[in-house]
């Protein structure tokens, strides 16, 4: 019976790591999606939409307190994953806080509060808001720009 315990502990735990690996837990993924208007643009893995902040400067934030509260940053947990024409060599992080923020050629993104509950959506694209415009970001780095 000693041996069944020890035997019963490492077999959670392994069901536990491959459920964790099976959620996704321990990566972040930024993909793509098409929207007929704007064209292929960056999403989460929730496929909610990334932006680029125009008040940034390259691996650099000019966005907290309010402006991060409405504009969350993608965060960085784990491995980062690149699908759907994003190149994993173009992703990166830079420090924020106690974490990581996710980079797309070196613009920090973001998502938008107004985006969370319907994928796809693309509320904050052309935005002023914080002192400069917020746009959906490309596969190629850079706004979509179609005003």
């Amino acid at each position: 019976m000693r041996r069944l315990i020890p035997l019963m502990a490492i077999a959670v735990a392994i069901a536990a790591l491959f459920a964790a690996g099976a959620s996704g837990a321990g990566s972040t993924t930024v993909s793509t999606r098409s929207k007929h208007e704007l064209g292929r643009f960056l999403v989460n893995s929730k496929s909610v939409t990334l932006y680029l902040f125009e008040k940034d400067t390259k691996n650099k934030s000019n966005c907290f307190g309010a402006c991060a509260q409405n504009w969350p940053p993608l965060m960085a947990h784990g491995k980062l994953v690149a699908k759907g024409g994003v190149k994993s060599s173009h992703l990166g992080t830079i420090k924020r806080g106690s974490g990581r923020q996710v980079t797309y050629f070196g613009h920090p993104l973001y998502t938008f509060v107004l985006d969370a509950k319907k994928p796809g959506s693309t509320k904050g694209q052309d935005f002023l808001a914080f002192g400069a415009k917020w746009y959906v970001v490309g596969t190629n780095g850079k706004k979509i720009d179609h005003s």
